[in-house]
C-alpha cells in the first residue's frame, strides 16, 4: 500500500499530465486512508472546479477549512472556490459565501477572533 505522500505525488504527476479524472481518483484513494490530509482536500477543490463539479469542489474546500480553521490561506482558497463555483453555475448563493470566506481570511490575518 502506498503512503499518503506517495499517493499525493502520484496525483500531482497525473495532474501535470492532464489526467484530471485519474488525479481525482488518486486523491480520493488517499483520503480513504487518511481523511485529514488537508492538502489532498485542497487539491480536490481545485481539480473538481476544473472539471465543473463545483458542489464537490466546495465540499472539499470546506473540509480544508474545518481541518485548518486558523489558517487564513485556507479561507482565501475557499473564497476562490466559491467564486469559481459561481462562475460555473451562476448560483448566487456562492457570492455571499465567497465574501464571508474572504472576510474570515482577513480576520485571521489581522489577528481577529478565532472560532
Amino acid at each position: 500500500m502506498s503512503t499518503s505522500n506517495e499517493l499525493y505525488a502520484e496525483s500531482e504527476q497525473l495532474k501535470v499530465d492532464g489526467k484530471l479524472d485519474e488525479a481525482i481518483a488518486k486523491l480520493l484513494e488517499l483520503l480513504e486512508q487518511e481523511d485529514t490530509y488537508a492538502i489532498a482536500h485542497s487539491a480536490l477543490a481545485v481539480l473538481y472546479g476544473r472539471v465543473d463539479r463545483h458542489d464537490e469542489a466546495v465540499k472539499h474546500g470546506q473540509r480544508v477549512c474545518e481541518l485548518e480553521p486558523n489558517d487564513a490561506f485556507s479561507f482565501t482558497a475557499m473564497s476562490v472556490t466559491y467564486q469559481r463555483a459561481y462562475a460555473g453555475t451562476n448560483d448566487t448563493q456562492y457570492i455571499q459565501a465567497a465574501e464571508d470566506a474572504m472576510a474570515r481570511s482577513h480576520s485571521l490575518q489581522s489577528g481577529g477572533p478565532r472560532p
